[in-house]
């Protein structure tokens, strides 16, 4: 029977659920079961696709091409697994679910209703993607993390509520723990309790006991014994089952920090953790887990030197619309042995109408581009703030300073590219001007016009590097593979009638798809570091297993000799997120919309065709 730990929270959103669920999994993944993971979210939307990232933040895409909370970036780089668009809930796809079923006469005629049909289908959907292999053993998990989003007492989450209260007795006390995440604010240094007593009543209310309260203090210092005395007392639960997570100098320490106050022991106790029968493989592979995760966290407090990068974007009023991104560069920077520095700057800050608006303004970005040891220009839609990120591509390429750009970032360039040196300088991307006549960048013919949601080419992808690019850069921080895997979300590609010309004129497209028709990746020979891709390698980011353009961009950033060295490193000993073993033999099926491609047998490696 899989064991099932539910992850709620209350007084307010934002508070650090989704660390608290990844870091429980990871520290059960370190003792040698198989964990997998679960995020419920309450709205409407089917998926997080259609969102602004001002607003959700960063929308983070899985293999299978689904558009999902940021949370599932948490789970797959914590627990180093691969989790479908099926781990992610949403209020819009159990509705959508229950009323297909109804309008096929599913439910005889009776009337449905929030409770049995609802709740009833919120619990068929855990207990069958609980089951689903997530990791490289290919076995049914152990344990699923579910993380119930929003706060209790919100009406959005009524209904996931009064299923959880159904389902712990589906599948019995054993095996269903409940962790509530609570604020206690410091209030001038006293610790108050009454938010999280609240929280706590109203939960019993609705049917559900907390196994264990994390008490999240928005501070540096950690839980008071008198705090958790009285929260044991007036929560009704022993001192032992009351934990403190304060603000630590990294989120890499929280798994530490609850093991340090007995989480790990308390679950094996609480959940008969003991009767799951282990290999002696897996008790090894999770003392290696630990062994290596204490000594990233331990190296990264001994960091001294600094590498400085500059991420120029359209939402950093949000720093969670980049949440990967910024993954990536940590985790690049730990293998670098560097403290990462990371500097924000608004591209419309870099245009000229903002010298004339707020000079102070235009002044600090361009002084922040100018000390940048690298410049990264990442994913985006729209067309403001895009002649401000051209403007930093423009002064990275012609200042020899490492640059690496994704997603909107490669389109950008390869336009910077056709405007300063190909001499169109009327170039630019159908996505800004649908009329323009010199569109380097241009719509995909296969995508939807008139739908949003999911209809972009998205989930992974192969990228195939050209004859003769052996020694590139970027071929060799995949450690000198001929096929990469990445996952994609676009909508717009570079033209081919305008390939020629700027190859030509000294671009080179190293990468392209297995027809060799779309242009994925570019890299500027004679220079440090100029590299670009469609892709979004960020999604497959690991703290312990970087992504390969992130680490060379960081190593590239650092200076010649890290670089070279890492570069050794990954030819030597480079592992593939996604190998190309496991690709072989999935099927090849493409169900609604030409991009979206559907689960496999296995639920896990996905459709990767070129579509029809």
């Amino acid at each position: 029977m899989t064991k099932y730990i539910l992850v709620s929270g209350g007084v307010v959103s934002g508070i650090g659920k989704g660390v608290i669920a990844s870091s429980t999994g990871l520290l059960l993944k370190m003792t040698g079961l198989k964990v997998t993971a679960i995020k419920i979210d309450p709205y409407m939307n089917v998926d997080a696709g259609t969102m602004r990232p001002t607003e959700h933040g960063e929308v983070y895409v899985l293999n299978d091409g689904g558009e999902v909370d940021l949370d599932l970036g948490n789970y797959e780089r914590y627990l180093d697994v691969t989790l479908s668009r099926d781990n992610n809930i949403t209020t819009g796809k159990i509705y959508q679910q229950v009323i297909e079923r109804e309008r096929r006469g599913d439910y005889l005629g009776r009337t449905v209703q929030i409770v049995p049909h609802i709740t009833n289908a919120i619990q068929d959907w855990i207990e069958r993607v609980s089951k689903i292999p997530v990791d490289e053993t290919g076995e049914e998990p152990d344990v699923c993390i579910i993380e119930l989003g929003g706060t209790v007492g919100d009406i959005e989450s009524a209904p996931f509520v009064e299923a959880m209260r159904q389902f712990q007795f589906r599948v019995g006390h054993e095996n269903f723990a409940l962790i509530h995440v609570s604020l206690v604010p410091d209030m001038h240094g006293e610790q108050k309790t009454k938010p999280t007593q609240t929280t706590v009543h109203a939960l019993r209310g609705l049917g559900l006991l907390p196994d264990l309260i994390a008490c999240r203090l928005i501070i540096p210092q950690p839980l008071q014994n008198a705090t958790k005395e009285k929260i044991s007392m007036f929560c009704h639960v022993a001192t032992e089952q009351v934990v403190g997570v304060h603000d630590v100098s990294s989120v890499y320490h929280v798994p530490l920090l609850l093991q340090s106050q007995g989480i790990v022991s308390f679950l094996q106790r609480r959940l008969n953790l003991a009767s799951i029968t282990l290999t002696p493989a897996m008790k090894s592979r999770g003392e290696l887990l630990e062994q290596r995760w204490k000594a990233l966290t331990t190296d990264q407090e001994r960091l001294f030197d600094c590498v400085s990068i500059v991420l120029v974007g359209k939402y950093t009023d949000l720093k969670d619309s980049y949440m990967s991104v910024t993954k990536a560069l940590e985790h690049s920077a730990f293998r670098c042995h560097r403290r990462l520095i990371l500097q924000w700057v608004e591209s419309s800050d870099l245009e000229p109408q903002t010298q004339d608006e707020d000079p102070k303004k235009y002044h600090e970005a361009w002084r922040t581009i100018v000390g940048a040891g690298g410049i990264l220009v990442p994913g985006g839609f729209g067309h403001r703030g895009t002649e401000g990120m051209m403007l930093a591509i423009k002064w990275a390429r012609e200042q020899k300073i490492p640059f690496l750009g994704i997603c909107l970032g490669f389109q950008l360039a390869v336009v910077e590219w056709a405007r300063n040196l190909l001499g169109i300088h009327g170039a630019n991307s159908s996505e800004f001007n649908p009329t323009i006549a010199d569109d380097v960048i241009v719509f995909m013919p296969e995508i939807s016009r008139t739908h949003m949601g999911g209809t972009m080419r998205l989930g992974l992808r192969p990228t195939v590097f050209e004859p003769g690019t052996e020694q590139s850069i970027m071929r060799r921080l995949y450690g000198g593979a001929g096929k990469i895997w990445e996952r994609h979300r676009h909508r717009y590609e570079v033209n081919p009638n305008f390939v020629e010309r700027l190859q030509a004129s000294g671009l080179r497209f190293i990468g392209k798809d297995e027809k060799g028709e779309r242009m994925q990746v570019l890299e500027l020979p004679n220079h440090p570091f100029f590299i670009a891709l469609q892709a979004h390698p960020e999604f497959c980011t690991r703290p312990l297993n970087p992504s390969p353009p992130f680490l060379g961009f960081v190593a590239a950033s650092c200076g010649p000799d890290v670089l070279k060295a890492q570069l050794e490193n990954q030819l030597k000993n480079f592992k593939p997120p996604h190998p190309e073993e496991a690709m072989v033999g999935e099927e090849v099926l493409i169900e609604g919309s030409v991009d979206e491609p559907i689960h496999t047998g296995r639920d896990r490696v996905l459709s990767v065709a070129e579509e029809s």
